[in-house]
Order: C-alpha cells, then sequence, then structure tokens
C-alpha cells in the first residue's frame, strides 16, 4: 500500500477537512492504481479493494471511535448504535474508472451523526479531475446556463418516469457515469437536475447529497420524502437532487405518473 500524506491539522477536529482529505487519498491510490497496466475486472477489484482498505486504515487511525458503512465492507450493524458513522463509496463509477481516460468516476466519504440523526460532513473527490467538491468549502452553484433543463442521466439505464419527466419540461437528458459525478454535474451547472428511480444504497448518495445541500441545492426521495441515512436496511433506491426552482415541478410530476 502507499505511504499516505499527513491529514492537515485541521483535520484533527474538523470533520469537514478530515472528510474531503479522506476522499482525496482514495482518490490519490485510485490514480495509482489506475497506472498500473490491469484492465477490465482486474482493474476495477483492484481499485475498490485498494481504495477501501485504504479509507478504512485512515478512519480507523483519524477517527478510532466512529463506526463505518462501506459498500466494499461487511455491514457491521455496531453502527445502528454508534453515535458517528462514516458511510463510504471507496469507488462510485467502476465501469467507467476501468476505462481509462474516463473521468466520470469518484470517491464519497459523509459523516452521519446521532445527534442530528443526519449527515453533518461529506467530500466528493473526482480525482481524474482533481476535484474535490466538500462542505467544508460550499459550492457557490453558477447561474443557469441552459435555456432547457438539462438531467443527468445513467449512461446505460436511465429510468423510464425521467424519459417521460424530460418530454414534459422539455429537457435534454445527459448521460454520465457515477452517481456522485451525476450530482456534482448538478453543482457545477453542467446539469440542473438528477432524478434517479432505478435503486441505490446509502452509501450512492450520502456524500453527494451533503455536498449538494451544503451547496443550496433542493433533495429527497423521489416521492418528495426526506433522504434519511444510518438505516438498518441501506437500500435507498431513488432521489432527486436539483435547482431549487425546478423542485416542486419535478416532485409533482414524479407524484402524478409514479
Amino acid at each position: 500500500m502507499t505511504d499516505t500524506s499527513t491529514p492537515p491539522p485541521a483535520a484533527a477536529t474538523d470533520d469537514h477537512v478530515l472528510a474531503a482529505w479522506l476522499a482525496e487519498e482514495a482518490g490519490r491510490r485510485l490514480l495509482e492504481v489506475r497506472g498500473e497496466g490491469l484492465e477490465g475486472r482486474a482493474l476495477k477489484d483492484a481499485g475498490d479493494r485498494a481504495a477501501h482498505e485504504l479509507l478504512m486504515q485512515l478512519v480507523a487511525e483519524h477517527r478510532p471511535d466512529d463506526a463505518v458503512l462501506s459498500e466494499e465492507g461487511k455491514d457491521d450493524k455496531v453502527r445502528l448504535v454508534a453515535d458517528r458513522v462514516w458511510i463510504i463509496d471507496p469507488l462510485d463509477g467502476t465501469r467507467e474508472f476501468s476505462e481509462p481516460p474516463r473521468d466520470d468516476w469518484a470517491v464519497h466519504v459523509a459523516l452521519w451523526e446521532r445527534s442530528a440523526d443526519d449527515l453533518t460532513a461529506g467530500a466528493v473527490a473526482q480525482p481524474a479531475l482533481g476535484e474535490t467538491f466538500t462542505t467544508g468549502r460550499p459550492a457557490v452553484v453558477p447561474p443557469r446556463t441552459s435555456a432547457r433543463p438539462r438531467i443527468a442521466v445513467s449512461r446505460t439505464r436511465p429510468p423510464a418516469v425521467v424519459d417521460a419527466l424530460a418530454a414534459e419540461i422539455d429537457a435534454e437528458l445527459v448521460p454520465m457515469g457515477s452517481a456522485g459525478v451525476k450530482v456534482m454535474s448538478v453543482v457545477r451547472d453542467l446539469a440542473d437536475a438528477y432524478v434517479h428511480a432505478g435503486g441505490q444504497y446509502e452509501w450512492d448518495s450520502a456524500a453527494p447529497v451533503a455536498v449538494a445541500r451544503a451547496a443550496g441545492l433542493f433533495t429527497s426521495r423521489i416521492d418528495g420524502s426526506p433522504l434519511r441515512y444510518n438505516q438498518d436496511d441501506v437500500y435507498l433506491p431513488d432521489l432527486i437532487v436539483c435547482r431549487p426552482e425546478l423542485a416542486e415541478e419535478i416532485v409533482a410530476f414524479v407524484a402524478a405518473h409514479g
């Protein structure tokens, strides 16, 4: 395993700083793995494993009393009685990661705290872009630059309801990988909404949702109800992330059309 850099001094007490550093360190490791000459399934597996092992090591070192829920780890139910739980996707967009030079993959690191019963910090790193989006330095969403709404969708399996929604609001569909990348595309004004109904888990959306909320974007389940994390069942199948001015119209359409 590669040596890691020293975290910023503020990471000792600031969870926002730590989340960003964790995501960046995992991203750095993933770029190293990508440069080792592996391909296909071998590259996917090596990336998942390397990023997961590094993040588990670093959380244990810097927040030893906290629980962890990781896509690549066993679901230790001790998290259900823990006061603090890191919700991690070590490599979101494994398919895109295995297709160099694609950059639409990400690392997700979020913190859930019992005192808030909600996410309190998060970071999404896009290592191939050299970008990290964090709740510690909330993004300022630029003014919308597109005349037509743009909806980020999966490259391979956009849900049927999104096709109907796009027709209803005259929206353009923008295919891309990683759920985190899709949410960050709204933060970056590359899209105006991400509407997903095809099945996800808590680690797919926790960090992106934390970052999107900090940037002032609307987030909810597809029926408009709140997104809840650190649940016994980690399946969280759908979400909406969008510019606030589109939220009412999108939620109403989905409610009417299922």
